[in-house]
């Protein structure tokens, strides 16, 4: 999911050069809202288009503050000096902006707003009353300024740069006031995207739930759950379309559209699946990444017989809570002497994840990643150490929200291990990030056991600790605690022609 940039800029377009400013830079300088956010998976941070990136490179910001050269969301860092985030460009002292005189589309449009109706049919101009500068403006000026705005918005340059990044329009909200309607963008991205995905945010979670548990799927495979979803969202942004009754997630990454999942309903899948893999084709265009994942085998004898291809996926390891708990027997003798070690020479205390415990969570992943990188030359492994970062940050700071239990191990005061997990099912417990700090012998063993004796406690008799994204290590050190079983999830594409 990391991708190169490259560090020559792309020559500006027509849509990108700077538009008129209603807001006066010294007004947005000593502003304490714009710029900054108080989670790292905010909806509202910028976006920046793939001409945005190679510039914005060009002049100063790391490759990796993009998940995607061809169009993303910032990606969001730790304001070190409060408790929230900010834009990689935004230098907070200063209270300035790196890329100001080239900001993208989506910050030279603010307090201007592109968004949906309510409907989600139409494409809106508003006017976003959480800019301070606003209060005081009279609304003639605002409403001046907007009629000029919308006839650089009807320019078809401009038009077009918006129908390729749909993401520069944000979903409705009612605290903006709508100024006008949007007929020439809202017609050309009907005419390209044929139904305009949704974006995934907070308040589809009971959506996706109730379309997983309509499915039946809930509990085959750990990807049948929307904090399983929702934790990559920052990085890899999740959209959703109804088709055909079934509700139908997709995934953008840097190579194409894919669906993390089939279509979530309690009916045939043949309709909404050959919908779906005819919009994958229109804006993917033709290749192999249009492709369904997280299939469980049981749908498999139905999409074979509807003509597609099935190839299997790593499988997710699950294991039989009692004995991870006890690790009696030879079979667990080496994890059980570690876990006796810790206990015996180590001041050890496990505590609830509360959210206060983020900055320490944070810096221990940091010294964790620092020593996997010493340790790991697979380029692979690098690429999933740098995209796992934004998961963790979501995780620390929506725990609650997502309804991921957390466990905070600290020895001396310091944190060296934390863990999230959730329920599959009332019997599987699903371990979904674990870290610990690798230089303390034991330690990955002695949270990874006390995890489980809470699930065992709490009536859970499977611990489920998803796959081993292709790598030996992992995979070695999974088999090392005898999985009792290995649940196996396919993916669908199209047959390929002769």
């Amino acid at each position: 999911m990391t991708t190169r940039i490259a560090n020559k800029a792309s020559p500006m377009t027509t849509a990108s050069r700077s538009l008129p400013q209603l807001v006066p830079s010294s007004a947005c300088f000593h502003c304490d809202i714009c710029c900054r956010f108080p989670d790292p998976d905010s909806p509202l941070r910028p976006y920046f288009t793939d001409h945005e990136i190679a510039r914005a490179v060009a002049q100063g910001l790391e490759t990796s503050a993009f998940p995607d050269a061809q169009g993303s969301q910032v990606a969001l860092v730790p304001d070190t000096t409060g408790d929230g985030f900010h834009c990689p460009a935004f230098e907070p002292e200063a209270g300035t902006c790196r890329v100001y005189e080239q900001r993208p589309l989506d910050c030279q449009l603010y307090p201007l707003a592109l968004m949906w109706d309510a409907a989600h049919q139409e494409v809106l101009l508003g006017w976003d009353r959480k800019c301070p500068f606003m209060i005081d403006e009279p609304p003639e000026s605002i409403h001046r300024h907007a009629d000029h705005m919308l006839t650089l918005l009807a320019e078809p340059a401009t038009v077009e740069q918006i129908a390729r990044h749909p993401r520069l329009i944000g979903r409705f909200q009612r605290d903006v006031v709508v100024l006008d309607r949007l007929p020439r963008v809202t017609e050309t991205l009907y005419a390209r995207w044929e139904h305009p995905p949704k974006r995934l945010l907070w308040e589809d979670l009971p959506r996706l739930t109730h379309a997983v548990d309509r499915s039946g799927l809930r509990g085959t495979l750990a990807a049948y759950s929307a904090p399983y979803h929702f934790l990559w969202n920052a990085l890899l942004p999740y959209w959703w379309v109804e088709l055909h009754g079934a509700l139908c997630l997709f995934a953008q990454s840097s190579s194409g559209w894919f669906m993390p999942l089939p279509p979530l309903l309690d009916a045939s899948l043949e309709q909404p699946l050959r919908q779906a893999f005819s919009l994958m084709r229109r804006w993917n265009g033709p290749g192999a990444v249009s492709r369904v994942e997280g299939v469980p085998t049981e749908l498999a004898p139905a999409l074979s017989a509807m003509g597609y291809h099935l190839a299997a996926k790593d499988p997710e390891y699950v294991y039989d809570a009692n004995a991870l708990a006890r690790l009696a027997g030879d079979a667990y003798k080496s994890q059980r002497g570690l876990c006796n070690r810790i206990a015996r020479e180590t001041d050890v205390v496990i505590e609830p994840y509360h959210t206060r415990d983020r900055r320490e969570c944070r810096a221990l992943f940091e010294e964790w990643r620092a020593q996997k990188r010493a340790q790991c030359q697979d380029s692979y492994a690098q690429c999933l150490l740098e995209d796992s970062a934004s998961a963790h940050e979501v995780a620390w700071s929506h725990a609650e929200e997502l309804t991921l239990t957390g466990l905070v191990m600290r020895t001396q005061g310091r944190v060296c291990g934390y863990t999230f997990g959730y329920w599959l099912d009332e019997k599987t417990w699903c371990v979904l990030l674990e870290i610990t700090d690798r230089t303390i012998p034991g330690v990955g063993q002695y949270l990874f056991r006390e995890t489980c004796r809470q699930a065992l406690s709490e009536g859970g008799e499977f611990i489920n600790t998803l796959d081993d994204s292709g790598l030996a290590g992992l995979r070695q050190s999974k088999e090392a605690y005898h999985p009792v079983a290995r649940s196996q999830h396919l993916i669908c594409s199209e047959a390929r022609s002769a």
